[in-house]
Formats: structure tokens, C-alpha cells, sequence
């Protein structure tokens, strides 16, 4: 039997702005991404087999461990692109980034199933095959593949490294519930004034704090005390991705929230690579 290791980092977006509906049914964006210092990591083990199995476990009871959960999807596809058969195929996932947080904690994993099983297999798909499987699957998968900071575009499949400075994150989640991308951008869709400010690009010529923006932001917050509360203590602080997760650039919160009713994350870091092999 053969295992592998990966680390798979959460992404925060430092800019996500709205262009439009496309005809299958997603919305064109511009985002600028950045891989953050927390992790969820995945064990990976391949050994002969009868047939074809793919199984999942986990340290987490918010997930499935069944073929709901993208991590499946991934080998599910791997191995049909790959033709690959007769492998027992098991994951162990050790979950840390929150769920349904707009921080991509099952694309990131579902990358990481498609990098390390690549790897664990001899690298039997080129790297373009390997960024066409993660776009058939999510629009965020391709980031975290590579991670670092970059300019997402599609619906967020087409990535364009930048470059990166250094910075401290602090993670703010309401906790108890979390918001889909569908509702996130539903709402943002029936909002009667829309306007475009381009801090994507902006941003990308001097890093401004007054140039982080999320458009899906305005949509969800009146509708959520929660996220209310969050803004209001912490002004500076955005939202990332569909939330309901903020983000403040500091190691530190500065403001007093429940913790009974709030997960806060401190000290974490701007990172400059992705999905990455711990042990092989």
C-alpha cells in the first residue's frame, strides 16, 4: 500500500467583483485570491483491489463521507481520466478550515485529491489535464492548486499568478450556519443598484486596504445580524468569498466578540504556494 500526505490551504479574497450572468448559469467574476496559513490535510492510500472503490473518513461529523463530498468526486474523475482500476483508493481527511465559510475548504481538498493522487500514481496527467479536471469541478480549485496570490477570472477557473507580499490574517465566523455561493449570489443578483469600481485592478498596482472589496458582501449583510455585528465592530473588516467568514489584516482581533457565537482564528499568514506534499 501507498500513501502520501498533503497540506491544503484556505483562501481568502482580497477583491471579488461581480461581472455578470453567463449563459450556464454561473456569474463571470474578478477576484483576487490569497492562500492563508490554514490548512486542512489529506492522507492518501492506494492499494490493489476486487474493483474500483473510493473510500472517505474524517475528523469532522460536518461533512459526507460518501460521493456528496467533492473529494470523492475528484477521484472518481482522476481515476476515469487516468483509466486507472482496480484500486481501493481511502482519504482521510483532517479538516481545520471551517465549513461553507467562503474560505474553499472542499475545493482545496478536492485539489489536493487530484495532485496527490497524481503523484501516488507516477503522474500519469500532464498538468494541463490536472487544471482541466479542477475546473470541471469548482470554480476556486484551480487557485488552490497553486495558491499564493492571483487574479481569478471565468468564474474564477482562469488564474494569473502575482505577486505577493507578506501579511497577517484574522478569521471572524458567526458560528451555527453558513451561506452557499447560490444564496450569496441570488441576492446579490435581485440588488437594485450595481456598481463596478475595478479594485482588482487597482488593487493590483498598490495594495490599499480601501481597495479590498466584495461585492457579494452588501447583498448578504443586511439580511444576517451576525455578519452586522462583525462589520460593525471591526469597520475594516471584509468578507470572504459567499461568507459568512471575514477577514481582518492583523494577528490579532481587535474587538470583543461571544465566543460562544463567534469562531475567531488569529495569527494567520499570507502564504505563497498552494497544495503541497508533506510525506511520500
Amino acid at each position: 500500500m501507498e500513501t502520501i500526505k498533503l497540506a491544503a490551504p484556505a483562501k481568502i479574497n482580497l477583491t471579488l467583483e461581480v461581472l455578470g450572468k453567463r449563459p450556464d448559469g454561473y456569474h463571470n467574476i474578478k477576484s483576487i485570491m490569497q492562500a492563508i496559513s490554514l490548512y486542512d490535510f489529506l492522507t492518501i492510500s492506494a492499494e490493489p483491489s476486487a474493483e474500483t472503490e473510493i473510500l472517505l473518513d474524517g475528523n469532522s461529523d460536518e461533512i459526507p463521507y460518501n460521493d456528496k463530498n467533492l473529494v470523492y468526486k475528484a477521484a472518481e474523475k482522476f481515476l476515469n481520466k487516468a483509466q486507472i482500476t482496480n484500486k481501493k483508493i481511502s482519504f482521510y481527511i483532517e479538516k481545520h478550515i471551517p465549513v461553507e465559510a467562503g474560505l474553499a475548504g472542499g475545493s482545496t481538498d478536492a485539489a489536493a485529491a487530484f495532485y496527490g493522487l497524481n503523484k501516488l500514481f507516477d503522474e500519469p496527467l500532464t498538468a494541463d489535464e490536472l487544471e482541466e479536471l479542477c475546473a470541471s469541478i469548482g470554480s476556486d480549485l484551480n487557485f488552490c492548486l497553486h495558491g499564493g496570490r492571483a487574479l481569478c477570472s471565468g468564474r474564477g477557473e482562469h488564474v494569473e499568478s502575482i505577486p505577493a507580499s507578506n501579511g497577517d490574517v484574522t478569521l471572524i465566523k458567526p458560528l451555527g450556519f453558513g451561506i452557499s455561493a447560490k444564496e450569496a449570489y441570488t441576492k446579490f443578483a435581485a440588488l437594485d443598484k450595481k456598481e463596478f469600481h475595478n479594485f482588482s485592478e487597482k488593487l493590483m498596482k498598490e495594495f490599499k486596504s480601501e481597495y479590498l472589496h466584495n461585492d457579494l458582501e452588501t447583498a448578504l449583510l443586511k439580511d444576517y445580524p451576525q455578519l452586522e455585528e462583525i462589520k460593525t465592530k471591526l469597520p475594516a473588516s471584509m468578507m470572504s468569498g459567499s461568507g459568512p467568514t471575514f477577514f481582518v489584516l492583523n494577528n490579532r482581533c481587535n474587538a470583543l466578540f461571544d465566543r460562544d457565537k463567534f469562531l475567531v482564528i488569529e495569527d494567520l499568514q499570507f502564504i505563497k504556494d498552494g497544495v503541497k506534499i508533506l510525506n511520500y
